[in-house]
Protein backbone atom coordinates (compact mmCIF):
# COMPACT_ATOMS: atom_id res chain seq x y z
CA UNK A 1 0.00 0.00 0.00
CA UNK A 2 1.43 3.19 -0.55
CA UNK A 3 2.45 5.93 2.25
CA UNK A 4 0.69 8.79 2.78
CA UNK A 5 -3.01 6.56 3.01
CA UNK A 6 -5.46 7.49 5.31
CA UNK A 7 -8.33 4.85 5.56
CA UNK A 8 -11.98 5.58 7.17
CA UNK A 9 -13.38 2.20 8.29
CA UNK A 10 -17.30 1.76 10.14
CA UNK A 11 -17.91 -1.00 12.13
CA UNK A 12 -14.11 -2.27 13.11
CA UNK A 13 -14.79 -3.96 16.53
CA UNK A 14 -15.62 -7.49 14.96
CA UNK A 15 -16.00 -9.90 12.22
CA UNK A 16 -15.52 -8.80 8.62
CA UNK A 17 -15.05 -4.79 10.18
CA UNK A 18 -12.10 -6.11 12.14
CA UNK A 19 -10.00 -8.23 9.38
CA UNK A 20 -10.93 -5.29 7.26
CA UNK A 21 -9.10 -2.68 9.92
CA UNK A 22 -6.31 -5.07 10.66
CA UNK A 23 -5.23 -5.69 7.00
CA UNK A 24 -5.26 -1.91 6.47
CA UNK A 25 -2.89 -1.43 9.36
CA UNK A 26 -0.79 -4.13 8.34
CA UNK A 27 -0.35 -2.73 5.06
CA UNK A 28 0.60 0.34 6.29
CA UNK A 29 -2.90 2.77 6.19
CA UNK A 30 -3.60 5.49 9.22
CA UNK A 31 -7.39 4.02 10.16
CA UNK A 32 -10.15 6.23 11.52
CA UNK A 33 -12.59 4.02 12.47
CA UNK A 34 -16.16 4.63 13.85
CA UNK A 35 -18.04 2.48 15.70
CA UNK A 36 -20.03 2.53 18.71
CA UNK A 37 -17.12 0.88 20.82
CA UNK A 38 -13.59 -0.04 19.98
CA UNK A 39 -11.52 -2.58 19.54
CA UNK A 40 -8.52 -2.43 22.37
CA UNK A 41 -6.75 -5.38 20.63
CA UNK A 42 -5.90 -4.01 17.82
CA UNK A 43 -5.31 -0.28 19.13
CA UNK A 44 -2.71 -1.65 21.35
CA UNK A 45 -1.29 -4.11 18.21
CA UNK A 46 -1.25 -1.08 15.85
CA UNK A 47 -0.52 2.12 18.70
CA UNK A 48 -0.47 5.38 16.79
CA UNK A 49 -2.14 4.04 13.75
CA UNK A 50 -5.48 3.24 14.76
CA UNK A 51 -7.72 6.12 15.85
CA UNK A 52 -11.13 5.16 17.14
CA UNK A 53 -14.30 7.37 17.01
CA UNK A 54 -17.13 5.72 19.53
CA UNK A 55 -20.46 7.38 17.94
CA UNK A 56 -23.06 5.28 17.29
CA UNK A 57 -23.81 5.29 13.49
CA UNK A 58 -27.64 5.10 14.01
CA UNK A 59 -27.52 8.21 15.29
CA UNK A 60 -27.98 10.45 12.03
CA UNK A 61 -28.15 13.89 13.90
CA UNK A 62 -24.91 13.02 16.04
CA UNK A 63 -23.08 11.73 12.59
CA UNK A 64 -23.67 15.40 11.05
CA UNK A 65 -22.15 17.32 14.48
CA UNK A 66 -19.05 14.69 14.18
CA UNK A 67 -18.65 15.63 10.19
CA UNK A 68 -19.30 18.90 10.46
CA UNK A 69 -16.06 19.34 12.81
CA UNK A 70 -12.90 19.45 11.77
CA UNK A 71 -11.87 15.91 12.40
CA UNK A 72 -12.54 14.19 9.58
CA UNK A 73 -10.55 16.98 7.33
CA UNK A 74 -7.70 17.25 9.34
CA UNK A 75 -7.21 13.18 8.94
CA UNK A 76 -7.17 13.46 5.63
CA UNK A 77 -5.13 16.30 5.18
CA UNK A 78 -2.10 15.83 3.22
CA UNK A 79 -3.24 12.41 2.25
CA UNK A 80 -2.08 11.39 -1.57
CA UNK A 81 -4.82 8.36 -0.52
CA UNK A 82 -7.83 8.61 1.32
CA UNK A 83 -10.25 5.55 1.45
CA UNK A 84 -13.57 4.92 2.67
CA UNK A 85 -15.04 1.45 4.30
CA UNK A 86 -18.70 1.41 4.53
CA UNK A 87 -18.47 -1.68 6.46
CA UNK A 88 -21.13 -1.37 9.29
CA UNK A 89 -24.72 -3.21 8.61
CA UNK A 90 -27.94 -4.10 10.42
CA UNK A 91 -29.96 -7.40 9.54
CA UNK A 92 -32.71 -6.43 11.70
CA UNK A 93 -35.76 -6.14 11.47
CA UNK A 94 -36.62 -9.71 10.15
CA UNK A 95 -39.49 -10.76 9.08
CA UNK A 96 -42.83 -9.41 7.27
CA UNK A 97 -44.32 -5.68 7.44
CA UNK A 98 -46.34 -6.99 9.92
CA UNK A 99 -43.59 -8.05 12.26
CA UNK A 100 -41.51 -4.89 11.96
CA UNK A 101 -41.32 -2.34 14.58
CA UNK A 102 -40.96 1.23 13.18
CA UNK A 103 -37.92 2.50 14.76
CA UNK A 104 -36.32 -0.94 14.07
CA UNK A 105 -36.98 -0.25 10.67
CA UNK A 106 -35.59 3.75 10.92
CA UNK A 107 -32.53 2.16 13.18
CA UNK A 108 -31.46 -0.04 9.82
CA UNK A 109 -32.07 2.60 7.50
CA UNK A 110 -29.52 5.12 9.07
CA UNK A 111 -27.08 2.52 9.66
CA UNK A 112 -27.04 1.24 6.46
CA UNK A 113 -28.03 4.25 4.14
CA UNK A 114 -27.76 7.36 6.02
CA UNK A 115 -24.37 6.89 7.50
CA UNK A 116 -22.67 5.60 4.14
CA UNK A 117 -24.07 7.93 1.83
CA UNK A 118 -23.47 11.35 4.55
CA UNK A 119 -19.78 9.55 5.07
CA UNK A 120 -19.29 9.52 1.18
CA UNK A 121 -20.35 12.82 0.58
CA UNK A 122 -18.23 14.31 3.76
CA UNK A 123 -14.91 12.41 2.57
CA UNK A 124 -14.78 13.36 -0.85
CA UNK A 125 -15.45 17.09 0.49
CA UNK A 126 -12.22 16.81 2.84
CA UNK A 127 -10.38 15.08 0.25
CA UNK A 128 -10.89 17.46 -2.26
CA UNK A 129 -7.16 17.42 -2.42
CA UNK A 130 -6.50 14.23 -3.02
CA UNK A 131 -5.42 12.73 -6.12
CA UNK A 132 -7.00 9.44 -5.41
CA UNK A 133 -10.27 8.75 -3.15
CA UNK A 134 -11.60 5.66 -3.14
CA UNK A 135 -15.34 4.46 -1.37
CA UNK A 136 -16.46 0.86 -0.91
CA UNK A 137 -20.43 0.05 0.41
CA UNK A 138 -20.01 -3.56 1.74
CA UNK A 139 -23.12 -4.46 0.00
CA UNK A 140 -24.68 -8.04 -0.43
CA UNK A 141 -26.23 -10.69 -2.38
CA UNK A 142 -29.51 -9.16 -1.03
CA UNK A 143 -28.96 -6.40 -2.64
CA UNK A 144 -29.58 -8.08 -5.70
CA UNK A 145 -31.54 -10.69 -4.74
CA UNK A 146 -34.95 -10.93 -2.81
CA UNK A 147 -35.32 -12.71 0.33
CA UNK A 148 -38.31 -13.36 2.26
CA UNK A 149 -38.17 -11.79 5.94
CA UNK A 150 -35.83 -9.28 4.81
CA UNK A 151 -37.31 -6.08 2.93
CA UNK A 152 -35.60 -4.09 4.98
CA UNK A 153 -32.00 -5.45 4.50
CA UNK A 154 -32.43 -6.38 1.05
CA UNK A 155 -33.65 -2.69 0.35
CA UNK A 156 -31.12 -1.11 2.41
CA UNK A 157 -28.59 -2.63 0.89
CA UNK A 158 -29.93 -2.29 -3.12
CA UNK A 159 -29.77 1.50 -1.79
CA UNK A 160 -25.74 1.23 -1.32
CA UNK A 161 -25.75 -0.48 -4.93
CA UNK A 162 -27.71 2.07 -7.02
CA UNK A 163 -25.75 4.98 -4.69
CA UNK A 164 -22.45 3.59 -6.62
CA UNK A 165 -23.81 3.62 -9.64
CA UNK A 166 -25.40 6.95 -9.53
CA UNK A 167 -22.46 8.42 -8.03
CA UNK A 168 -19.67 6.93 -10.81
CA UNK A 169 -22.32 9.22 -13.09
CA UNK A 170 -21.25 11.90 -11.48
CA UNK A 171 -17.47 12.55 -12.76
CA UNK A 172 -15.99 13.21 -9.27
CA UNK A 173 -12.25 14.18 -10.10
CA UNK A 174 -9.92 11.42 -8.58
CA UNK A 175 -12.71 9.17 -7.23
CA UNK A 176 -13.53 5.63 -7.44
CA UNK A 177 -16.63 4.58 -5.54
CA UNK A 178 -17.79 0.36 -6.12
CA UNK A 179 -20.69 -1.31 -3.98
CA UNK A 180 -19.00 -4.77 -3.02
CA UNK A 181 -20.40 -7.76 -1.93
CA UNK A 182 -18.12 -10.14 0.20
CA UNK A 183 -19.70 -13.16 -0.55
CA UNK A 184 -20.93 -15.16 2.74
CA UNK A 185 -18.69 -14.99 5.85
CA UNK A 186 -18.78 -16.33 8.98
CA UNK A 187 -19.73 -13.81 10.97
CA UNK A 188 -22.04 -12.58 14.31
CA UNK A 189 -24.97 -11.84 11.99
CA UNK A 190 -24.63 -14.89 10.41
CA UNK A 191 -25.20 -16.71 13.98
CA UNK A 192 -27.97 -14.10 13.94
CA UNK A 193 -29.26 -15.41 11.19
CA UNK A 194 -29.38 -19.34 11.90
CA UNK A 195 -31.04 -18.11 15.46
CA UNK A 196 -33.86 -16.81 13.85
CA UNK A 197 -37.40 -18.34 13.50
CA UNK A 198 -37.92 -19.82 10.44
CA UNK A 199 -41.23 -17.78 11.06
CA UNK A 200 -39.83 -14.97 10.29
CA UNK A 201 -36.87 -15.94 8.14
CA UNK A 202 -38.49 -19.16 5.51
CA UNK A 203 -34.94 -19.47 4.33
CA UNK A 204 -33.02 -19.71 7.07
CA UNK A 205 -32.19 -24.02 6.89
CA UNK A 206 -30.47 -22.56 3.26
CA UNK A 207 -27.90 -20.94 5.90
CA UNK A 208 -28.18 -23.40 8.56
CA UNK A 209 -26.66 -25.71 5.58
CA UNK A 210 -23.95 -23.24 4.76
CA UNK A 211 -22.26 -23.50 7.91
CA UNK A 212 -22.92 -27.18 8.68
CA UNK A 213 -21.06 -27.93 5.50
CA UNK A 214 -18.31 -25.74 5.99
CA UNK A 215 -19.48 -22.57 2.85
CA UNK A 216 -19.34 -19.62 4.84
CA UNK A 217 -15.54 -18.15 4.16
CA UNK A 218 -13.77 -16.59 7.19
CA UNK A 219 -13.80 -12.55 7.79
CA UNK A 220 -10.30 -12.54 6.41
CA UNK A 221 -10.39 -14.48 3.18
CA UNK A 222 -13.16 -11.99 3.02
CA UNK A 223 -11.57 -8.90 3.84
CA UNK A 224 -8.30 -10.20 2.21
CA UNK A 225 -10.37 -10.03 -1.50
CA UNK A 226 -11.97 -6.83 -0.71
CA UNK A 227 -9.07 -4.85 0.09
CA UNK A 228 -6.76 -6.91 -2.49
CA UNK A 229 -9.72 -5.04 -4.87
CA UNK A 230 -10.58 -2.05 -3.15
CA UNK A 231 -6.28 -1.35 -4.00
CA UNK A 232 -6.24 -2.94 -7.23
CA UNK A 233 -6.23 -0.62 -11.02
CA UNK A 234 -9.64 -2.30 -11.56
CA UNK A 235 -11.52 -0.77 -8.47
CA UNK A 236 -14.31 1.27 -9.79
CA UNK A 237 -14.34 0.42 -13.33
CA UNK A 238 -17.91 -1.20 -12.43
CA UNK A 239 -20.38 0.24 -9.79
CA UNK A 240 -21.05 -3.16 -8.16
CA UNK A 241 -19.23 -6.70 -7.89
CA UNK A 242 -19.40 -9.58 -6.18
CA UNK A 243 -16.09 -10.99 -4.81
CA UNK A 244 -16.51 -14.71 -5.44
CA UNK A 245 -16.78 -13.14 -9.24
CA UNK A 246 -12.98 -11.64 -9.17
CA UNK A 247 -10.13 -13.78 -10.40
Amino acid sequence: MPNQTRAILTGHTRGLGAALAELLLAQGADVLALSRTRNDALAARYPGKLHEVELDLADSVKLAEWLSGEALSGFVSGAAHVLLVNNAGLLAPVGSLADQAPAAVARAVSVNVAAPLMLAAAVVQAASQAPDTRIVHISSGAARNAYPGWSIYCATKAALDHHARAAMLDGNRGLRICSVAPGVVDTDMQAEIRGTDPGRFPMRERFDALKREGQLATPGQSASKVIEYLLSDAFGDTPTIDVRDLT
